[in-house]
């Protein structure tokens, strides 16, 4: 392989992870704005707004052209935060 498809390659493997790392914020954005609507807390405050800062902040944990430490990073805080509405909801019907 020459540079060239190198480059082309990384940068198609690049696009790709951070439309999903896009996808993956989308879907905590979305998830937190249905969960206030329902009257559901969205836990700590911290985690969403850690995880909102992660992704836009230009530092990284890996020093990478990739997203996958924020991908990583937002899903962590994707499940965190519906783990959280799932023990309140359970401990407020019981």
């Amino acid at each position: 392989m020459d540079t060239r498809t190198v480059i082309v390659v990384a940068a198609v493997i690049a696009a790709v992870l951070l439309a999903a790392a896009v996808v993956v914020f989308a879907r905590l954005l979305r998830t937190r704005r249905d969960l206030r609507r329902a009257g559901l807390p969205t836990g700590p405050r911290w985690v969403f707004w850690g995880a909102l800062a992660y992704f836009l902040l230009p530092a990284d944990l890996l020093v990478d052209p990739v997203y996958l430490d924020d991908i990583g990073v937002l899903l962590l805080a994707l499940r965190s935060m519906r783990a959280y509405a799932e023990r309140d909801q359970f401990t407020d019907t019981a």
